[in-house]
C-alpha cells in the first residue's frame, strides 16, 4: 500500500509540541505567508503532569508566557487567556506575578486548541533528505502520511535522567521485579502508593525534590512514614533570583557564553545550577519552618543529608526494601539507607531523537558528538536549515531551558526562517558586561560598548531561503 505524501511543502516542520514549539506555532500564526506545521505524538498538550501539585508555581513572571516578550499585543497571551476565561480580576486581587502550574498548563491548552497548524496525536518515524526538502514519515489520526517541508525546528524536549547507580532497581521496578521506585515525573499517579510504604528517600535537590518532600512531610504524621532528602549537592541551595543575576538571561549574556571555548562552556554550566536547578526560597523557608513546628512535640522522623552521591543499589524481595549506597563527597565516607520506596527528581536530559537517524548527515556537530549549534539556534551543515530549541545547554548556557527566554528565541528562529525581523530582536537589555571592556586610549578615555555589533548576528537570514514578506 502505497503511503500519501502531502501536496503541499511546508516552509518548516516542528517536531515536539512543548511551551518553546507551542510559542513559535503562536508567534508564527499571523506571518503572512509563512506555512508550518508542528507535529506532536501525544494525544494533547500537557506539561509535566505528575508534578502538577495544586500550590506550585511558575518560578518566572507571567510576562514569560508563550509570546509576551516577543509580542505584547498578541492575542495568545496569559492576559488574554485571563480575560476570555474570567479570571483576569482574580489574577489581579491574588498580587503574585507568578502563575501556578496548572494555570500556566491550562494557558497552553487553550493556545494550542486556537492552532490549526498544530497536529496532535501524530509521531514523527523517519525523516530523509532529498532536493532541497525533508520527507517526514509520520503516523496520525488518519494513517501513514508523507510530508514535505524545507527546514526543521527539533523541540521534542528532554525526558526523565536516572543516574547509572540506579538504573538496575529502576529498571527492575518497570518490569515488576522490584520494589517502587520511580521518576518524579510519574510522582501525582503514585503519590497513594507512595504513602502506604514504610519508608520514603527522595534524591535530588530542585525544585521538584524541594516540593514533593515538603508535601510529604506534610501528611507524614498521617500516614506514619520515614522520610529521607538525600542530595550530592553540598547544600540545598536557594535559585538565585536577583536582578542583576537575571540580566544574565539576556541576548548579551548568550553573546558572551556563546563566544567561548567550548571546554569553557562545558565548565561554567557545571557551575551555575544555581542560576535555574535551584529551590524557591520562599519553599526552602517553608519546609524548615515545618520542621521547626513538627519539632516542638518531638523529634521528627525525617533525615536531610548533603554532599551525598549515590554509588549503588540494590532491591532485596525478601526484605521488601532497597539497599542505597553512599559517598559522602567532602568527608570520603561511605554510609548506606535503607528505603522501601524511592523517588528519583533527578532532572531530565536531552536525547536525539530517533527519527534523525536518516539525516545524520545534515547535522553539525562538536568533539563530543552533541549538536554544534550557531548562535542563531541552527545546528545543520547548511545555515539556517535545522533548529533546535532546549537542546543547546553546551552551547547557549543556563538560560536554554528558561521560559523568559524562549519567545526570544522563537523569534531569531523566525527571522532567520523568514529572512526579515518579523518581531524585534531585543540586542542589548543589560546594564552590566559580560566581557572584557574595551581599551583604554592613550588619553586615558574607555571607548563605549559597542552594542551595535549583536545586530550582526543571525545576519545569515539575509542570505537564507527566506518567506516573501
Amino acid at each position: 500500500m502505497s503511503i500519501p505524501t502531502s501536496g503541499r511543502t511546508y516552509d518548516f516542520a516542528a517536531i515536539g509540541v512543548g511551551p518553546f514549539n507551542l510559542g513559535l506555532a503562536a508567534l508564527a500564526e499571523p506571518v503572512d505567508g509563512l506555512d508550518g506545521v508542528f507535529l506532536e505524538q501525544r494525544a494533547s498538550f500537557d506539561w509535566h503532569p505528575g508534578m502538577m501539585l495544586e500550590p506550585a508555581h511558575l518560578q518566572v513572571p507571567f510576562m514569560a508566557d508563550l509570546v509576551t516578550l516577543a509580542d505584547p499585543t498578541s492575542p495568545y497571551s496569559f492576559l488574554n487567556f485571563l480575560k476570555q476565561t474570567g479570571r483576569l480580576y482574580r489574577f489581579y486581587i491574588r498580587e503574585n506575578f507568578y502563575p501556578l502550574r496548572a494555570e500556566y498548563n491550562q494557558y497552553c491548552q487553550w493556545v494550542a486548541g486556537q492552532l490549526p497548524a498544530v497536529r496532535f496525536g501524530t509521531a514523527v518515524l523517519e525523516i530523509t533528505h532529498d532536493d532541497g526538502v525533508y520527507r517526514l514519515s509520520v503516523s496520525g489520526p488518519e494513517g501513514p502520511e508523507v510530508l514535505l517541508a524545507r527546514r526543521l525546528v527539533l523541540g521534542t524536549g528532554t525526558s526523565p535522567y536516572v543516574p547509572e547507580a540506579a538504573a538496575g532497581i529502576m529498571a527492575d521496578a518497570a518490569g515488576g521485579r522490584g520494589g517502587l521506585v520511580l521518576h518524579n515525573a510519574g510522582y501525582l499517579a503514585r503519590k497513594a502508593e507512595l504513602q502506604q510504604q514504610r519508608s520514603i528517600t527522595i534524591l535530588g535537590s530542585g525544585q521538584s525534590a524541594a516540593e514533593i518532600y515538603y508535601e510529604l512531610l506534610q501528611e507524614s504524621d498521617a500516614h506514619g512514614y520515614q522520610l529521607n532528602w538525600v542530595t550530592r549537592s553540598g547544600r540545598f541551595f536557594p535559585l538565585e533570583y536577583t536582578k542583576l543575576t537575571l540580566e544574565m538571561t539576556s541576548p548579551e549574556y548568550v553573546d558572551y557564553f556563546h563566544g567561548l571555548p567550548q571546554h569553557q562552556r562545558d565548565s561554567l554550566n557545571k557551575t551555575q545550577k544555581n542560576l535555574y536547578k535551584g529551590i524557591n526560597s520562599d519553599l526552602i523557608d517553608a519546609i524548615y519552618d515545618l520542621l521547626y513546628t513538627r519539632s516542638i512535640s518531638g523529634m521528627v522522623d525525617t533525615q536531610l543529608l548533603t554532599h551525598s552521591t549515590l554509588t549503588a543499589a540494590r532491591w532485596d524481595p525478601d526484605a521488601g526494601t532497597h539497599t542505597l549506597h553512599f559517598e559522602h563527597g567532602e568527608q570520603g565516607r561511605s554510609y548506606t539507607l535503607v528505603s522501601e520506596a524511592v523517588v528519583l527528581a533527578t532532572g531530565y536530559g536531552y536525547r536525539q531523537p530517533e527519527f534523525l537517524a536518516g539525516i545524520q548527515d545534515r547535522i553539525a556537530r562538536d568533539s563530543a558528538g552533541r549538536f554544534a549549534v550557531d548562535r542563531n539556534y541552527s545546528t545543520g551543515v547548511e545555515p539556517g536549515d535545522i533548529f533546535v530549541q532546549n537542546a543547546e545547554l553546551h552551547t547557549h548556557g543556563f538560560v536554554t531551558p528558561d521560559l523568559g527566554m524562549g519567545a526570544y528565541r522563537n523569534s531569531c528562529i523566525l527571522r532567520e526562517i523568514t529572512g526579515r525581523e518579523v518581531y524585534p530582536v531585543e540586542r542589548s537589555i543589560a546594564f552590566q558586561q559580560f566581557g572584557a571592556p574595551p581599551d583604554i586610549d592613550a588619553a586615558g578615555i574607555t571607548a563605549p560598548a559597542d552594542f551595535s555589533t549583536a545586530a550582526d548576528i543571525g545576519a545569515s537570514a539575509d542570505s537564507a531561503a527566506g518567506v516573501p514578506a
